[in-house]
């Protein structure tokens, strides 16, 4: 081979070779965690038609999809695209969120996974470790805003991952898991706000469960809010009478709803304990006027004797 062959075999080589790389990079390029943008207040308040970035996809709770692919034409024709199991051990209630292509889902272990949503190609993953004496049970739903993906714990913290690379942001522990306290559903965002509803306060402290809203960035806690009433106010005179240490309940088993409008949030709570009225000491109620027994802000469970019956 002369001088100037070699010279061409080389130059087709090293020809070949770059264009194997630029394919190789327009692949790379191609994966549609590298293109998810960070999540806006605005993208929150009017999501694109593919994304689905809360529990109930909008801030009205409609849990509506707008897209119209699929009609009651061609549902008939369906096919599975793909199939992801999720991790055994524990009761699985996940809403999985969904934007720019990318699928963030929360196993019952908690164990955090983002898949291509088109393939179901694993991502990343990113492994909670939950306490020994904690049983694994697997959240509601999770948030997502700005560059982060926001998961609350059944031992009481919330967490920050990075959601392009899984990584720990931060983590925040809110209340102490070993006095009873747990999460059952994990936050929304809110006005730049993360919202967390605390549950499991049927026995835990006195004076039951609360919402607390929390920095993005760091996960500080900005305020609290506690969903039995309390204190010498009207509200807190709706007890009977009970000492605070003697009110209990009140969990938040779900995330709520937002009203932009207004900037509130709309939640509702569970119940008083003990939940039985007699038990509780909310019956008969006090001879003082100016005190009730509604047990608020709690939802109540009327007995016969509660009605009149």
């Amino acid at each position: 081979m002369s001088g100037s062959q070699r010279l061409l075999a080389l130059c087709a080589v090293a020809a070949s070779s770059a264009s194997l790389l630029a394919m190789q990079a327009a692949v790379a390029q191609d994966k549609p965690i590298d293109k998810v943008s960070p999540v806006t207040e605005e993208m929150l308040l009017n999501p694109p038609d593919g994304d689905w970035l809360m529990w109930r996809r909008t801030y009205n709770g409609w849990g509506y999809s707008p897209l119209d692919q699929i009609n009651k034409e061609n549902v008939k024709d369906l096919k599975l695209a793909w199939a992801w199991g999720m991790t055994p051990g524990g009761r699985t209630q996940e809403t999985p969120l969904v934007h720019d292509g990318v699928m963030y889902i929360q196993n019952s272990t908690h164990l955090i996974q983002a898949l291509d949503a088109a393939t179901g190609e694993l991502i990343w993953e990113y492994q909670y470790e939950l306490p020994d004496e904690v049983n694994p049970s697997g959240e509601r739903n999770k948030a997502i805003y700005g560059d982060k993906l926001f998961v609350a714990t059944r031992d009481a913290h919330i967490l920050a991952l990075d959601t392009k690379t899984g990584k720990l942001v931060w983590d925040q522990q809110v209340a102490d898991y070993k006095k009873g306290f747990a999460y059952s559903s994990g936050p929304i965002v809110a006005n730049g706000v993360i919202i967390q509803g605390m549950t499991n306060c049927s026995m835990a402290q006195p004076g039951g469960c609360f919402f607390t809203g929390h920095d993005p960035d760091t996960g500080a806690e900005l305020w609290r809010v506690n969903t039995i009433a309390r204190g010498d106010t009207p509200e807190g005179n709706s007890w009977n009478g009970m000492p605070l240490e003697s009110r209990h309940g009140a969990s938040a088993w779900i995330a709520g709803s937002y009203d932009p409008e207004q900037n509130l949030i709309l939640a509702g709570v569970g119940q008083p304990y003990p939940w039985n009225a007699e038990i509780a000491g909310l019956t008969p109620k006090s001879s003082d006027p100016n005190v009730t027994n509604e047990a608020l802000y709690t939802e109540r469970w009327l007995g016969k004797s509660e009605q009149g019956g």
